[in-house]
């Protein structure tokens, strides 16, 4: 086959090939808020396991695990064989999807990661029939608490277990789920605490590099950079990369028969956050019945051809050295207050120390060019790693010098939004000092390295895969960066709790414009 024919056949416009209808029919602010509600309907359930009984929940939990406890000829229970037990490390990999969370909630109606593992452990004979009801006896520990839908590769649970069988940890995994692995168990110190003697933790986090594309014209924030640029040309970077990228996929538009007239008849549509929006129009794109309009078609049909446009966008090497100098930005010890939620700047638990931040090179998967990004930290708060993505990847599109990430580790409060947790995963925690004092004790370092293998193949199959196909079939990343750049705030609105993220560009620009203007004591004058 001609390079001409393969060309043509790539720039093909597969329709059945994109996001469902029920995606188009959503408008974005109800897409990317599907998120806050379900943040809602978890703080109600949160209010339902407080006024849940102690009995009560003891019962439900015994009935969920189904364990039989033999009766002696009177009708009390005869207590299991007591059997040694040893503090471990216990390694385990998980894939979120479909769980609450890492950490065991109150109500046993809510499914978590640690609930179907200490029911396996229970299972298994690695915690007795006594202990397999309540975690505080076997004092269980988590390493790092992962958020609902977030994966872990490698993650540590410390806890007291019976492991005299050598089968132990393949008697664990056929009580788990697929998307539930034990790595190994590993003996440690009676007084190890997995979370406390962490030295740090390894972030991995999937970012498409179509999201590093400059707004899209006429979107609020678009009309906010031209403002900006035409009073202060000297304080963004040209971009003439993600120019002609837009001006080419315009005009794919155009070849596929789209009139610019029916184009401005859209409007914003596609990017719109929402029917209260001013740049929305007023023509409906669905029908009582759910059907599309041909209204609604034909943004079906622009959207179609954008999102192929957008997984075809091979990155630069010059916009790639430039988000890995905007994550260069946060390694050392920092305020981090921006980059979490409930924390001021006068609180001496925002300071965080980022060790490394490293952006792998593009590779491309069912057509689509992603990048890995590692951030190996002493600690992080909650929202942490998805701000400190958004706010990176938001001083590339805008084009302005990397070093104002800077700035927000200062007193001035900022809201920064959250990148999708769809690309974010723990690698594995690491214990440096701790597996120093091991390797004295002729014991084995907690290591996840010995499992290199098995892991890549479980993160391939059960994370990266997941990932990858979500964001085919939703188009995650381009609805939070869509309804990002279509954000109105009302300026006249009170925000006590900060500033709109795009009021970091307006400050940025005022205090460049003052600080080229001399004071009129400037003796030079």
């Amino acid at each position: 086959m001609s390079e001409a024919e393969n060309q043509q056949k790539s720039e093909t416009i597969h329709y059945d090939d994109q996001v469902d209808d029920s995606v188009y029919k959503r408008d974005q602010k109800s897409k990317w808020t599907r998120t806050r509600t379900g943040d809602r309907i978890e703080s109600e359930a949160k209010r339902t396991r407080k006024q849940l009984g102690v009995e009560r929940r003891k019962k439900e939990y015994e009935d969920g695990n189904n364990y039989e406890f033999p009766l002696d000829e009177h009708g009390n229970p005869i207590k299991s064989e007591r059997k040694p037990k040893r503090k471990c490390a216990v390694m385990i990999g998980y894939c979120g999807t479909g769980y609450n969370g890492m950490q065991l909630q109150n109500d046993p109606t809510i499914k978590t990661i640690e609930r179907d593992l200490y029911d396996a452990f229970g299972k298994a004979g690695a915690i007795s029939r006594e202990n397999a009801e309540d975690m505080k006896k076997s004092g269980f520990m988590r390493a790092a608490r992962t958020d609902k839908g977030v994966h872990a590769a490698g993650n540590v649970v410390s806890l007291k277990l019976i492991i005299e069988d050598p089968d132990i940890v393949k008697k664990i995994n056929e009580h788990l789920p697929d998307q539930i692995r034990v790595w190994g168990i590993q003996r440690t110190t009676k007084g190890f605490d997995c979370r406390k003697l962490c030295s740090s933790r390894i972030y991995e986090y999937l970012l498409p590099t179509y999201s590093l594309l400059p707004p899209k014209k006429n979107t609020v924030l678009s009309d906010l950079l031209e403002e900006k640029r035409a009073k202060c040309p000297d304080l963004f970077h040209d971009d003439p990369e993600g120019a002609k990228w837009w001006e080419e996929t315009h005009q794919k538009i155009l070849d596929a028969g789209i009139t610019q007239e029916q184009l401005d008849s859209i409007g914003t549509t596609i990017e719109s956050t929402g029917p209260e929006s001013e740049d929305a129009t007023d023509k409906p794109v669905v029908f009582e019945d759910g059907e599309l309009t041909e209204f609604g078609k034909l943004v079906k049909q622009v959207k179609a051809i954008e999102n192929q446009s957008r997984r075809s966008f091979k990155i630069s090497t010059e916009r790639l050295n430039q988000f890995r100098e905007a994550m260069k930005q946060y390694e050392g010890t920092h305020n981090f207050h921006n980059f979490t939620i409930g924390k001021h700047f006068k609180d001496p638990s925002a300071s965080r120390f980022m060790k490394t931040t490293t952006v792998s090179d593009p590779f491309v998967i069912e057509g689509t060019e992603w990048v890995s990004i590692k951030i190996h930290g002493q600690s992080f708060m909650l929202h942490q790693i998805r701000k400190m993505i958004a706010m990176a990847t938001m001083v590339v599109r805008i084009g302005c010098p990397v070093n104002i990430i800077q700035d927000f580790f200062g007193n001035k409060k900022i809201n920064i939004p959250k990148a999708p947790a769809l690309g974010l995963l723990l690698e594995n925690p690491v214990y440096e000092a701790y597996n120093q004092t091991l390797q004295k004790l002729d014991y084995d370092p907690i290591d996840f390295t010995k499992f290199d293998e098995e892991m890549e193949a479980f993160k391939m199959k059960y994370i990266y895969d997941k990932i990858y196909a979500e964001e085919h079939k939703e188009n995650v990343f381009y609805g939070f960066f869509g309804y990002i750049d279509t954000f109105k705030s009302n300026s006249d609105e009170e925000r006590p709790d900060g500033t709109s993220v795009f009021d970091f560009i307006k400050n940025y620009t005022n205090k460049s414009t003052e600080q080229q203007v001399p004071s009129k004591e400037d003796p030079k004058q």
